[in-house]
């Protein structure tokens, strides 16, 4: 509850600093996958809890659009928060080019868009939106990473990162 509180106050607080035209994007990396030899797991145990805490901490936040590569883990880690706004997610690849991302802000001037990626996927959307190279790829076992990025056009965004 107190980071679901922390995190609310944060995206509200940016969000009236900078600009009414601002696109607000939550980045977040799959939550724990099974082990079961393939290339397109699905969530473990703590995965499928993970996802629920991600749609709990975003409850209370306007979300406008969310996007998911099109595996199990990344799908299946939005579909509760997805289930909770009665939203649909669409699918996306995993490395999208900038005009893809200048789309998302096109599309969701003044919006929340969540994307949930990958290890290697998340920190070079995140960097395109940042202009800048700020992440690299995360550990294979670090699954609490969640950027905001929030700005009015790629290469230009400011960020918070917070962990869940």
């Amino acid at each position: 509850m107190k980071k679901s509180v922390l995190l609310f106050l944060t995206l509200a607080l940016a969000t009236s600093i900078l600009a009414q035209d601002q696109t607000t994007f939550i980045l977040v990396r799959h939550a724990e996958k099974a082990d079961d030899g393939t290339r397109n797991p699905p969530l473990n145990e703590v995965g499928k809890q993970r996802a629920l805490d991600l749609a709990a901490l975003l409850e209370n936040q306007e979300i406008t659009a969310l996007y998911s590569t099109p595996y199990k883990r990344t799908r299946e880690t939005v579909q509760p928060l997805a289930e909770k706004k009665g939203l649909e997610t669409k699918e996306y690849e995993p490395r999208p080019g900038e005009d893809w991302l200048a789309k998302l802000y096109k599309d969701h001037t003044s919006g929340t868009v969540v994307i949930v990626g990958h290890s290697n996927t998340i920190p070079f959307i995140a960097n395109k939106l940042l202009g800048e190279d700020v992440f690299s790829q995360f550990d294979d076992k670090e699954y609490s990473n969640l950027i905001v990025v929030l700005g009015t056009e790629v290469g230009k965004g400011k960020l918070v990162r917070l962990s869940f």
